[in-house]
């Protein structure tokens, strides 16, 4: 996700926003993050308020992140995995611990962002955004102005959209999608069930334009394709500039997520890092990240500085009867996450 948004005036109180670490934390802050999913003008306020100068290198999917760190002496100071693979990181031993609950404004984050299942106790990470991934259609493109709530629309599509359907490169998200839509479970070790998800996704392949995941918002804005597989937060920020978009919330099943902030083993300056998460941490200044990124956040307060089209869409303002269509992300097994593997190698060839 790329880079946005208005400046917030100084907070008042500094010291008691940023915590006891900001004496002394110094130098700067190598930020590495997803594109597009941070506001330059909120990071130019962290460094205006705490004098720490700040570097963000963007990445696409959290392989690209873990691979990343697995490789070793990246330099980053602060990431941003999704839920899942906080777990694979802890598990492999590339984080510190941080004890996110002794930082001064994690008493701001509500409950379940509190305790998570992937980082019990919150020793490893911080919450940041949350939402889900479904996809996102033109209404005023499609035959009667309206598609039917279902993956099908999207893995077996109308004539009238093929060539026309844009697909994130992310292994997890599209395994998870097929996995939804042929009814089984995303973590399946059965070899056979993956077949079946396969199946489906070479089926499409050869009806889809294009696989990515960097510009989907511009994308749909310029009308390049009709139907995106899209994260709700960037469906929302589309839907800004072109009401005509509409944001899906399949039938089947749709991932429901959570990205975190961590500090990887290795960090250079990691008392800037705790600094800078406990900072983001902060009603006011979580909230511009919300309103810039167009996903929700886990901080109590935030809302009073959100922007209202927020509550507005649909898309970010989960309408009560989804519900229980959300499947939170799973930690799978290494033999679950090898077929996955498996089935995208054998897609993208």
């Amino acid at each position: 996700m790329t880079i946005r948004k208005h400046l917030v005036p100084f907070a008042a109180g500094i010291a008691l926003l940023i915590g006891a670490t900001a004496a002394k934390a110094e130098g700067e802050l190598h930020f590495y993050n997803w594109t597009n999913y941070f506001p330059p003008d909120l990071m130019a306020k962290f460094e205006a308020e705490t004098g720490i100068k700040t570097t963000m290198d963007a990445y696409d999917t959290n392989e690209a992140l873990l691979a990343k760190l697995q490789a070793g002496s990246a330099g980053y100071d602060v990431v941003v995995p999704s839920d899942y693979m906080v777990g694979i990181m802890i598990e492999e031993g590339l984080l510190q611990e941080i004890d996110a609950p002794s930082m001064e404004n994690f008493a701001n984050v509500v409950a379940p962002h509190d305790d998570p299942p992937y980082d019990p106790g919150r020793k490893y990470s911080a919450p940041y955004m949350w939402g889900t991934t479904g996809f996102t259609y033109d209404s005023a493109r499609v035959p009667d102005g309206a598609l039917d709530d279902s993956w099908k629309e999207f893995f077996e599509p109308r004539a009238e959209l093929e060539g026309q359907i844009a697909v994130l490169d992310d292994s997890v998200s599209v395994y998870n999608a097929a996995a939804f839509y042929v009814g089984v479970d995303q973590c399946t070790e059965d070899p056979k069930q993956a077949q079946q998800i396969l199946d489906v996704l070479m089926a499409q392949k050869e009806k889809i334009a294009l696989y990515s995941s960097e510009g989907t918002i511009d994308r749909m804005i310029a009308g390049e394709v009709i139907l995106h597989h899209q994260w709700n937060g960037a469906s929302h920020r589309v839907w800004r500039d072109k009401p005509t978009i509409v944001y899906v919330y399949p039938r089947e099943g749709i991932d429901f997520w959570a990205d975190n902030f961590v500090i990887p083993k290795d960090a250079p300056n990691p008392e800037a890092a705790r600094t800078f998460i406990n900072w983001i941490m902060a009603p006011e200044n979580v909230a511009e990240a919300s309103n810039f990124t167009g996903y929700m956040n886990a901080i109590k307060g935030s809302d009073a500085h959100m922007d209202e089209d927020l509550k507005k869409n649909p898309a970010v303002n989960m309408p009560a009867e989804y519900a229980e269509r959300l499947r939170p992300s799973k930690d799978c097994s290494v033999k679950a996450r090898e077929l996955r593997d498996k089935v995208w190698t054998r897609l993208k060839k």
